[in-house]
């Protein structure tokens, strides 16, 4: 009876302690002020398919940031700008989600469940792209 009672405590523990299914979360530091370079980091550039929760935080001073998430088509596939905007045009790309109007310091979360591919991480705030606001994402099966 003891040895029941262990296994069945020890099993319990395993299982409580090792979530099933759970997120992979995804560090996105996004900086860069008016005029100079942007920044859009990503603590990890490959990921397994599946629930992903991107905790997007805009390390700028006096600038607002959003994040665009969107599946590419090939791991080279040309983005879209719209040069008169300084924009990426969104509606040549599909938007999986996005955080915007991130306030300088402000943080903000997005949950999407992602497949095998490459994804395009982008700030589409007037010229934020052009200045380097922009990091792809591997996720593998």
């Amino acid at each position: 009876m003891t040895y029941r009672i262990a296994t069945l405590a020890a099993l319990t523990a395993i299982c409580l302690s090792a979530p099933a299914f759970a997120a992979t979360t995804i560090k996105v530091v996004e900086g860069g002020e008016g005029g100079g370079p942007m920044t859009l980091s990503l603590d990890q550039s490959t990921v397994k398919a599946g629930s992903v929760v991107f905790a997007v935080h805009n390390d700028a001073v006096s600038e607002a940031h959003e994040m665009v998430l969107v599946r590419l088509k090939t791991a080279n596939e040309e983005v879209p700008v719209v040069a008169a905007k300084h924009r990426v045009d969104e509606k040549a790309l599909k938007s999986l989600g996005e955080v915007s109007d991130l306030k300088p310091g402000a943080d903000g979360t997005l949950k999407a469940k992602l497949k095998a591919g490459t994804y395009l991480l982008l700030c589409n705030i007037k010229g934020h792209y052009e200045a380097g606001m922009h990091a792809k994402l591997t996720v593998t099966k």
